[in-house]
């Protein structure tokens, strides 16, 4: 099992960042996470971790970041000593309607895998629950997307293939060979958390994350990244999230 990650974007409304970090490192994590909002200052970022012992071995960018703006990517990369670089979302507007313009996204993720590979990156995609949803002529984006990339990993958001409405484990069964991460992270019951759009603390919620971390050992994972897109309290997720996984 390698060391627990935690994505600092669940925790964006509960600043200062050392507040964060100092929880994290009482519970037990070694990395963290990135992601724009802590990009601004990175080398305050790489002073902060750094003094908490804690590393940003993966992070999130833009795809717009990615493509216009390389030579930054590379040195908050650099700074903050990333060996992990995903591109995690794709706006409403700028997504496509067709097969072929998914398809045609696959290749625009697999020309920036060029370029960040050869400077000495991992690169890959971070799915949401959209990539799952089947287009008309019943092709599903996110196979579109790997197939049309096939030198770059996957990111696997358990949860949100779930609420796609996917079957996980036929996914890890499929592509568990691109997987590089996971983030960790749990649905609530119907009904249930609707302060926190509906997720739950891992091990509190309906994902069988015991079994699902059975099924990933066969694939080539290093980072488990717990995270909460908008959790009521983020020192209690991160506390009791970590104590679950650690538990299997």
């Amino acid at each position: 099992m390698t060391d627990f990650s935690y994505q600092l974007y669940s925790s964006r409304n509960f600043p200062p960042l050392e507040k964060i970090l100092a929880i994290l490192q009482k519970n037990g994590y070694a990395q963290v996470e990135g992601y724009g909002g802590v990009y601004t200052d990175a080398a305050a970022t790489r002073a902060a971790l750094d003094a908490y012992g804690l590393t940003m071995a993966s992070g999130h960018f833009s795809i717009d970041l990615l493509e216009k703006e390389p030579n930054k990517v590379l040195d908050i990369a650099g700074t903050l000593g990333l060996k992990v670089i995903y591109c995690p979302h794709l706006a409403a507007d700028e997504r496509p309607a067709t097969a072929s313009g998914w398809s045609d996204f696959g290749k625009r993720l697999e020309a920036a895998n060029a370029t960040y590979s050869d400077a000495g990156y991992i690169f890959g995609w971070h799915n949401h629950d959209f990539e799952f949803k089947a287009l008309p002529d019943g092709s599903i984006p996110q196979k579109l997307i790997l197939d049309a990339a096939p030198s770059i990993s996957w990111e696997a958001d358990i949860a949100w293939v779930i609420r796609g409405g996917a079957d996980p484990f036929q996914w890890i069964k499929d592509y568990g060979s691109r997987i590089t991460a996971v983030h960790v992270k749990d649905i609530a019951p119907a009904g249930e958390n609707t302060n926190e759009d509906g997720w739950s603390d891992v091990g509190y919620g309906t994902v069988d994350w015991k079994a699902l971390f059975a099924a990933l050992k066969g694939t080539p994972v290093q980072y488990f990244v717990m995270e909460h897109d908008n959790p009521a309290d983020d020192e209690r997720f991160a506390r009791r999230s970590i104590a679950t996984v650690k538990a299997f």
